[in-house]
């Protein structure tokens, strides 16, 4: 690991394997792990691909700025173009797994080749591809939060992360006992390897990085209605206008998952032109290291021999 400025100022910890001249692969983890929820697939590609996987803003040892306006969308998303910027990447391959997979569709529409050069983003070109394991297009999600009771009610859980009444408990606890408000029947979940759960822990149990955890679901301008309120798209709810994904685009998907149900699959076609979806049915939302042969292979299949 490695400590990387930003040109922004924040600084990320950055694992970064794989011959400098070979083509890049950005890995963003999701919540509430760390770069370490790679720890299958960066051995398995590092040989033929630059690997580079950071800590994001507000988790382990990277920068944490206080409150959840250092975390909105758009200053995630050029976190991730600094950090190319910083590592004198100039294209690369988005990977993201749950809210890095939330901000590596965002980064793949500001960074993909753009027809219009007045609408163009300023990273036009720089996103080759991209890979998506169970994070849901934000389009796709919200239309589910508003008309979807399944996918509503697996989705309770961003209230209470946002209920800064809850905040007592993280002060006291750090994340642990959120999760255990948030999830009461955790502990069915899958489990990762005990040297990931006590890593997992001690980050957990740390205060000022379970405020920067929580603050990606306080920034976010996802909509979470109560489950008492109508099934049905608001008439004040505002449209949400997204460039067309046009790269091509690998989405893997745990079918078991309980907190983004694979309704989010159906309507993905609608967005993303060149789309491929593995679907791997005997693992939930953690399928990166739940099924990584399965998430290896499906990479590779995707990516091919790495040529640029």
């Amino acid at each position: 690991m490695k400590t990387v400025q930003l040109a922004n100022g924040i600084e990320l910890q950055v694992r970064d394997e794989g011959p400098r001249d070979a083509p890049a692969l950005i890995f963003l983890h999701g919540f509430p792990e760390s770069h370490r929820t790679w720890r299958h697939q960066i051995p398995h590609l590092s040989h033929r691909f630059r690997c580079v996987a950071p800590d994001q803003r507000g988790y382990r040892h990277s920068s944490k700025p206080g409150g959840p306006e250092h975390y909105r969308a758009s200053l995630l998303v050029g976190d991730v173009f600094a950090l190319a910027d910083a590592l004198d990447i100039g294209q690369f391959t988005v990977v993201g797994h749950d809210w890095g997979g939330a901000i590596a569709w965002a980064v793949a529409m500001a960074g993909q080749p753009n027809a219009d050069p007045v609408a163009a983003s300023p990273h036009a070109g720089r996103v080759t591809r991209a890979i998506i394991a169970n994070a849901p297009h934000p389009a796709v999600m919200q239309t589910l939060l508003y008309t979807d009771p399944e996918q509503r009610a697996a989705s309770q859980y961003i209230r209470v992360f946002r209920d800064t009444g809850n905040d007592a408990l993280i002060e006291q606890g750090g994340l642990l006992p959120l999760l255990a408000k948030a999830f009461p029947d955790r502990d069915s979940s899958p489990r990762p390897e005990a040297e990931e759960q006590a890593a997992l822990i001690e980050d957990w149990s740390d205060p000022e990085r379970a405020f920067g955890m929580i603050n990606w679901y306080r920034a976010s301008a996802m909509d979470v209605p109560p489950m008492d309120a109508p099934f049905a798209i608001p008439d004040d709810a505002k449209a949400i206008a997204m460039p067309q994904i046009t790269i091509p685009t690998l989405v893997i998907w745990g079918m078991e998952d309980r907190a983004i149900r694979p309704a989010n699959l159906d309507r993905l076609s609608d967005h993303v032109d060149d789309l491929s979806i593995t679907r791997i049915a005997d693992a939930g939302h953690f399928v990166i290291w739940e099924r990584p042969e399965a998430v290896n292979a499906a990479m590779d299949g995707f990516l091919g021999t790495g040529e640029r």
